[in-house]
């Protein structure tokens, strides 16, 4: 009853993204999987699958936001697209209004976000099928989200290293930030006032006793975000790369297309471990650039912000774009 009554109660400030969707999935879009094992957070879960994919390949679970479904968030974030192009699986659960009127992943619930536990477990059932029933690489796991989905997907990164090789925070908040609603609040708003090792002590408390080997991270945010406070990004830099062991200044600085700057944080043999991208005047929005250039994905639409392709830096990030079936490494300087 607790969990239904805070879901029904979230607030406009956790709800503000993805008021518009881009409508129904096509026939050769995402379909709706129905039997994939143990659902506790009471999920929905869509799978895209390009025809012909062979076993081994990669799979990417991607998260809308708020309001969002499945079938919108896809085609904004143009994920189907560079699956089509690159040959994976793409996972998208759905939450269900019976959950949150609003569709919002319960990111702030402990019991949705510990290991074994609600929807993070629901996620990992949806994960073990696609490796079960597609042969799908299990060393090659990626997840993304936004805004409520961006912080379930930080969340699902921290408390399974194991099954995540790497993964994307858009508009999102740190590990750790809220255990209810009313801290979840106070993290879209203001910034954590956190040290880097207490924030990364909220990723190793979530993580199995003895991780020793890390997911890699890519945080995305606008500067004009006016839902979730542009320090959360600070804060999930601060957090990962702690985790990792690295400094908080960046190895490389790289200016990218639409007012995107690139900051790359390294280990000692130059393996970048944490990236984060800031969009100037971009708002609560995951970045995308529609089009048919080859660095481009994603259909209009609000919530969505027409800048850089968000998915397409992450994918090449992670070496979706690679041809063959090489197992997952983690770009170099």
């Amino acid at each position: 009853m607790r969990r239904a009554l805070l879901r029904l109660l979230l607030v406009p400030a956790l709800v503000a993204t993805g008021l518009l969707t881009a409508g129904p999935a096509s026939a050769a879009g995402p379909v709706r999987v129905t039997d994939f094992g143990a659902n506790p957070g009471e999920l929905e879960v869509y799978a895209y699958r390009p025809a012909g994919l062979p076993a081994g390949a990669p799979v990417v679970v991607a998260l809308h936001g708020c309001t969002q479904d499945a079938a919108g968030y896809a085609l904004g974030s143009g994920w189907p697209e560079l699956a089509d192009r690159w040959g994976f699986t793409v996972v998208l659960p759905q939450q269900t209004t019976a959950n949150n009127a609003n569709r919002c992943f319960t990111w702030f619930e402990p019991g949705d976000v510990t290991r074994g536990h609600g929807e993070a477990a629901s996620v990992r059932s949806m994960v073990a099928h696609a490796v079960t029933a597609y042969g799908a690489d299990p060393g090659r796991v990626f997840v993304s989200g936004l805004s409520a989905g961006g912080a379930m997907s930080a969340a699902l990164l921290a408390a399974h290293p194991d099954v995540f090789a790497a993964g994307s925070v858009i508009a999102g908040v740190p590990v750790g930030c809220a255990v209810d609603l009313f801290t979840a609040v106070a993290c879209t708003t203001v910034s954590g006032q956190r040290t880097p090792e207490q924030w990364a002590a909220a990723v190793r408390a979530a993580a199995p006793a003895g991780t020793t080997e890390w997911p890699e991270v890519s945080v995305w945010h606008g500067t004009d975000d006016r839902t979730v406070n542009p320090a959360n990004a600070l804060d999930l830099r601060d957090q990962w790369t702690a985790v990792h062991g690295l400094s908080q200044l960046p190895a490389s600085t790289t200016a990218l297309p639409a007012g995107t700057t690139r900051h790359r944080y390294a280990d000692a043999d130059g393996t970048v471990r944490v990236t984060t991208y800031t969009v100037a005047g971009m708002g609560h929005a995951a970045p995308n650039d529609p089009g048919e250039g080859p660095r481009q994905c994603g259909r209009p639409d609000r919530y969505f912000a027409g800048t850089v392709c968000s998915s397409w830096y992450d994918g090449v990030s992670w070496g979706l774009d690679r041809p063959g079936r090489a197992p997952y490494r983690p770009a170099r300087l």
